[in-house]
């Protein structure tokens, strides 16, 4: 009966095999397949050292990355999801947040969390892909709203790293709603000239890429991470032409001016940190002094 099952090389399809990140002393490689000591790759920034693949990773590491000394503040901490639809699908939707809370150990889909990066204060709000997917629902849309708040409040520069497969079906509208409320939240930060930073890492898909990941002053991504709206698999069964090379890869989209430009992990702080003084005007300050 091996002809009834989808069978796809060197793709994952099972929800649970998304998390890439180890979890013992050893762990394999999604793109060459080699044998990757934990603690090698941890300070290799999760990236693999044989064939440069970037495996995908959470809110904590990417904190671990970006903040000096390892050391941040997280806000909005406890934020949960209700059921205001009363969702049942294979099982009921508290059932759904309470196993994948348990499994993960987060809340929710989203983190939010302030720290100095390279001597200079960030916020950085950052999507889990493990918690059913990265799907915003009204728990992630508030998260980033409150820390954009905080970013108009004390005039700080925001981060938001995107990492999910869209709108939360469990919530309906309520979660279509996240991207225009989001969005017009962040148009009070090009208004008062504080500059937002899209960080979009593999996969970044559905409505979080029709909004908020695609609206920043500088729109970068990781190495060949998957970006688009729709899923390349859905696209060409729908215009029934085979897809271009690379097509919805990060190369693929920065060729077409969709991105600003591809950073590699382990660079991502320093480039960061140099993004941050141009738009803020911080490079000409210390060059005069």
């Amino acid at each position: 009966m091996s002809w009834f099952k989808r069978v796809k090389d060197n793709i994952r399809t099972k929800t649970e095999d998304k998390n890439e990140t180890p979890d013992g002393l050893w762990t394999k490689c999604p793109g060459c397949k080699k044998a990757l000591q934990a603690k090698a790759l941890k300070k290799n920034a999760y990236v693999c050292t044989f064939c440069d693949f970037h495996l995908r990773i959470g809110s904590e590491e990417y904190f671990e990355i970006l903040f000096d000394g390892e050391e941040y503040e997280e806000f909005n901490a406890n934020m949960v999801s209700g059921d205001p639809l009363s969702f049942t699908d294979t099982k009921t939707y508290p059932d759904r947040i309470a196993a994948s809370q348990k499994k993960t150990q987060l809340l929710d889909a989203c983190r939010t969390a302030r720290g100095m990066c390279n001597g200079n204060e960030l916020v950085v709000a950052c999507m889990d892909f493990r918690f059913i997917g990265g799907s915003m629902g009204s728990v992630v849309g508030e998260k980033i709203v409150q820390a954009v708040n905080l970013c108009l409040k004390e005039k700080l520069p925001l981060l938001v790293i995107s990492k999910s497969g869209g709108a939360r079906m469990m919530e309906g509208a309520l979660s279509l709603m996240q991207m225009a409320k989001i969005s017009a939240k962040l148009a009070l930060m090009d208004k008062n000239k504080l500059p937002y930073i899209s960080l979009l890492t593999d996969p970044t898909t559905g409505g979080v890429t029709a909004s908020f990941a695609m609206l920043g002053d500088l729109n970068i991504a990781e190495p060949n991470a998957l970006i688009g709206f729709a899923g390349p698999r859905v696209i060409k069964e729908t215009i029934g032409k085979d897809l271009p090379e690379g097509f919805q890869r990060s190369e693929f989209l920065q060729e077409h001016g969709f991105l600003d430009y591809i950073v590699h992990r382990k660079e991502l702080k320093t480039q960061l940190a140099l993004s941050y003084d141009l738009l803020l005007n911080r490079v000409t300050a210390v060059a005069e002094e």
